[in-house]
């Protein structure tokens, strides 16, 4: 296999490794403080399609109670993936493989507060990931109160099929949440987080272009390596506010603002409504709006070889934003006849999502002057699927 043939594979890996950590505790639903999650199991299917990047698969949780103290659960996630992406039509061919993730997590509770300690095993090809993450919550104030305070600490292996590369990436987070009952219908969030990267933050194998010719003479380019700096420091505030409204339902807002050492600044605001109906379904609804700038060391087209100490050439540091309306639904259903099993419910969830980049142009078009090409556009479909069970 080619080295170009990587390319796609460590850059999705990369971007979606950073996220691995707190997908985990969302999707094994980290104990609040002084309650701990309800014995359950859920089975699960996840697609994603756009751009020409295909991944779904399935994921199993199990999640048990012994005593009232102690909480364990058990998370199997699978990404087949199939990429013939932009990246990989213009500089690689198409492939397929497979991602498998395991995780581990507990939660025990001492008086008012809870502890939680979870691991992360992730391994793809290319690309394998230790994390390993902890949080500590407090109750105060009447119970109106609750501190969150959590850690992530990450040993990710960088690599390439065919290839003794083995390169280190090491990734640390910290962060502090807030939880407050404002009054009988509203809740406010605050959150605050610090995410620190070191190692080989690039693809390895990804390359910029650069002219051949000076502008305004540059016809045709050239593709080099990208270099990055080896570390990365992000921070990121942000606030929610669920209101609960008189004819049972909830509609939530939030805001996030992100900024980091490479000069990417991100703004994500979100309005979401929950709504019940007929006593067994549940409606859900929601629209996301995301803009990012580009990197301080981003370019699209570089006008000559080594133009700067540090190039890039990744779309995920690029200028873009993105639109993302969701609609969900969920059914709870009871099997009497069964007296182990006290509740169920089916949940299928639909995104639909559109990317539209500022300085990201678009190299299957061919026969036009480099610089000029359309801006390239993503539209993607995103599902979810799964069962849940109490007991």
């Amino acid at each position: 296999m080619a080295v170009a043939d990587a390319i796609e594979r460590v850059k999705y890996s990369s971007h979606l490794q950073v996220r691995i950590a707190a997908g985990a505790v969302l999707l094994l639903g980290g104990a609040r403080a002084g309650v701990l999650p309800e014995d359950r199991a859920d089975v699960l299917y996840h697609g994603y399609d756009g751009g020409g990047l295909t991944v779904d698969g399935p994921s199993v949780l199990v999640r048990k109670k012994f005593g009232d103290n102690f909480s364990v659960a058990y998370n199997y996630y699978e990404d087949m993936i199939s990429s013939a992406s932009i990246d990989v039509i213009t500089q690689a061919s198409a492939y397929k493989e497979v991602r498998k993730q395991n995780t581990l997590s507990v939660d025990a509770i001492h008086g008012k507060s809870t502890y939680s300690l979870g691991y992360i095993d992730s391994n793809e090809p290319d690309y394998k990931a230790k994390t390993a993450f902890g949080s500590i919550s407090q109750d105060m104030f009447g119970d109106l109160t609750t501190v969150t305070f959590g850690f992530t600490r990450g040993w990710d292996k960088v690599g390439a099929r065919g290839s003794t590369l083995d390169i280190p990436l090491d990734r640390t987070g910290w962060n502090v949440g807030l939880s407050q009952i404002l009054t009988r219908n509203a809740v406010l969030n605050l959150n605050y987080e610090v995410t620190e990267s070191s190692g080989m933050i690039n693809n390895p194998y990804r390359q910029v272009r650069f002219c051949d010719l000076p502008p305004p003479a540059c016809t045709s380019y050239t593709y080099q390596k990208e270099v990055y700096p080896h570390t990365r420091s992000g921070n990121a505030a942000s606030a929610t506010v669920k209101y609960y409204l008189p004819w049972r339902a909830a509609a939530t807002g939030s805001y996030r603002y992100y900024s980091d050492t490479f000069g990417v600044r991100a703004n994500t605001g979100e309005l979401a409504y929950t709504q019940p109906v007929f006593h067994t379904w549940t409606l859900d609804s929601h629209l996301r709006y995301y803009r990012q700038t580009h990197a301080n060391f981003y370019s699209d087209l570089f006008s000559h070889e080594n133009a700067q100490n540090f190039l890039a050439r990744d779309r995920e540091l690029a200028s873009f934003n993105s639109v993302t309306f969701g609609l969900g639904a969920t059914w709870e259903y009871h099997i009497n006849r069964f007296s182990w099993l006290q509740k169920g419910t089916v949940n299928v969830s639909w995104d639909r999502m559109h990317v539209s980049y500022d300085d990201f142009r678009d190299l299957r078009v061919k026969d036009v002057t480099p610089g000029t090409e359309p801006l390239y556009t993503l539209d993607a479909n995103i599902l979810q699927a799964f069962v849940s069970f109490w007991f």
